[in-house]
């Protein structure tokens, strides 16, 4: 599971107030997806929003706290879009399936405008120092160990054989995710998703045991 737990502190606030909050960071996501977390400004918001800068402020004591909650509101999303869905299905080699189905659903149906939200924060971030770094590679790195950790339940259940490497398994089938995201959005491929679940079904089939 990836921490909830929250980076940011936000002030004790009204429910009304929650419920600002919470509306001004599904835009602040959404504004990141597409453009960038450094492009998240007061103003934008502010505009995108109908809302007074002076009212954003109340809600963020600086840039960066806005874009450690914006990373916040992502996973949470992330969370309720893949991880819960997945946690219905059996353990092993069906969840992993799930998991990186509802991956790829999340993607195809622009859940954000700019496609994954973490695709997009991670070649904004990587090569910089700091909180807001910090927290996307903790997420990220969470959300592989998920993967590499359904994989290892599916061997313990010898749905996939013993020769397989699961960090170089589940490196492939993420790769598989993301190109199908970049293909998508950058070179507006619509065969993409069909083409990655191509190759995760050909990869796993070629590993397990039963079908």
């Amino acid at each position: 599971m990836l921490p909830n737990e929250p980076v940011s502190t936000p002030k004790r606030q009204t429910r009304t107030g929650r419920r600002t909050r919470h509306e001004i960071l599904r835009m602040a996501v959404d504004i990141a997806s597409a453009e960038g977390l450094e492009g998240l400004t007061i103003g934008r918001l502010a505009k995108e929003l109908n809302m007074s800068k002076s009212g954003l402020f109340a809600h963020f004591g600086s840039k960066e706290e806005l874009q450690i909650a914006t990373v916040e509101t992502a996973r949470d999303i992330f969370i309720e879009e893949i991880i819960d869905p997945a946690a219905g299905t059996e353990r092993g080699i069906e969840r992993l399936r799930a998991l990186l189905e509802f991956w790829l659903s999340y993607v195809e149906r622009s859940v954000f405008r700019g496609g994954c939200f973490f695709a997009a924060a991670s070649l904004e971030f990587d090569s910089r120092e700091g909180p807001v770094r910090t927290l996307i590679a903790a997420l990220t790195k969470a959300w592989v160990d998920l993967l590499i950790d359904e994989f290892e339940q599916a061997r313990k259940k010898e749905q996939i054989g013993p020769s397989a490497e699961a960090n170089q398994v589940v490196f492939e089938l993420h790769a598989l995710v993301q190109e199908a995201n970049w293909a998508y959005h950058l070179l507006q491929d619509s065969k993409a998703f069909e083409r990655a679940r191509t190759g995760i079904t050909n990869r796993l089939n070629s590993l397990t045991f039963t079908y």
